[in-house]
């Protein structure tokens, strides 16, 4: 869904674990999905997440497939920066309107939704508390939040597998790059995995969750 060409997320399409009320005096924990997936994917993973966050599990604005999707594919060796950074600003906008301001946001995207999140994080780098990156890239050029999170420094949780063929080498390179220089990092690579998350990989994301919470 788009609001004058700008890509809008839909409030009625959201998966909560809770009732937004609660953000009154809960964390929120937003999961963005993949492309050609949608809300109910990564919402399979909350019966396993910390159970203090609420949890918003959001749908891409576009239809793609059987699903959606955060924003076109670019070409290979060339991921769509600006579509990324559009479909960040639609998430912003969507947290600006929420009936209650939650005390802290973390941020969980797999693949597309983990360049959104990264995206959401480098326009808003005092906004939100952490961000568990999966299998997803950070896209090229300078934000002028980017200086702010070399200082800040916040917890990032990046995984990726082996034999992941989706995301083209050159934005893992940038992203390898990036990553140490504005975060926290603690980056896991998963032997035999392609693009998708183990459960080894779901353990340790819980676990990055729950020293979040300690």
């Amino acid at each position: 869904m788009t609001d004058a060409g700008q890509p809008r997320v839909d409030p009625d399409a959201v998966l909560w674990s809770s009732a937004p009320k609660a953000l009154a005096d809960r964390p929120l924990l937003i999961l963005l999905h993949g492309v050609g997936a949608d809300e109910g994917d990564l919402f399979s993973f909350s019966p396993r997440l910390p159970l203090h966050p609420v949890i918003a599990s959001l749908r891409a604005p576009s239809p793609y497939g059987a699903g959606w999707s955060w924003y076109e594919l670019g070409t290979p060796g060339e991921p769509n920066s600006d579509g990324v950074d559009a479909a960040a600003r639609a998430v912003l906008r969507w947290l600006d309107e929420l009936p209650v301001a939650p005390p802290s946001i973390g941020l969980l995207g797999f693949s597309q939704g983990a360049a959104v999140a990264t995206q959401m994080l480098r326009h808003a780098p005092d906004r939100f508390a952490y961000l568990v990156h999966l299998s997803g890239y950070v896209t090229s050029g300078d934000l002028p939040g980017d200086a702010q999170l070399e200082r800040r420094r916040p917890p990032v949780f990046w995984g990726r597998g082996t034999v992941d063929e989706v995301i083209p080498g050159i934005a893992i390179e940038h992203t390898e790059q990036w990553l140490p220089r504005h975060s926290s990092l603690e980056s896991h690579i998963y032997e035999d995995l392609g693009h998708s998350v183990s459960n080894e990989e779901l353990a340790d994301v819980v676990a990055f969750l729950g020293r979040r919470q300690a």
